[in-house]
C-alpha cells in the first residue's frame, strides 16, 4: 500500500521559514519524480514544486522560484521541502504526491500570518 506521510507545517509569521518532510512507503520511491502541491482555502491545487527520481533535476513555478527548495533522500524514502520567506498567500494544506497524481495523504497545514 503507497503511503505518503507529510509533516512539519504550522503557523509561522511572514519572512519566516519551515521545512516540510514527507515520509514515502509501498512503493520503490527511488524510482519516481515526486512533487509537492498545495491547496489554499477557496482554491484550487496548485502543483509548485517537482523532483526527478535521481534528485538533480528540480523545477518550480514563479510564485516560489528563489524561496522553495524540494529535495529528497532516497535512501530514507524522504521528500523535503525548504521554505523560505514565506508570504501569507503561501497559506495552504501542503502534500507530496507522485508527479501528476492526486493527493490521498492529509497533508500538513502551513498558516503564515502576523
Amino acid at each position: 500500500e503507497v503511503q505518503l506521510v507529510e509533516s512539519g507545517g504550522g503557523l509561522v509569521q511572514p519572512g519566516g521559514s519551515l521545512r516540510l518532510s514527507c515520509a514515502a512507503s509501498g512503493f520503490t520511491f527511488s524510482s519516481y519524480r515526486m512533487q509537492w502541491v498545495r491547496q489554499a482555502p477557496g482554491k484550487g491545487l496548485e502543483r509548485f514544486s517537482t523532483i526527478s527520481s535521481g534528485g538533480s533535476v528540480r523545477s518550480y513555478p514563479d510564485s516560489v522560484k528563489g524561496r522553495f527548495t524540494i529535495s529528497r533522500d532516497n535512501a530514507k524514502n524522504a521528500l523535503y521541502l525548504q521554505m523560505n520567506s514565506l508570504k501569507p498567500e503561501d497559506t495552504a494544506v501542503y502534500f507530496c504526491v507522485k508527479f501528476g497524481q492526486l493527493p490521498e495523504s492529509q497533508g500538513t497545514q502551513v498558516t503564515v500570518s502576523s
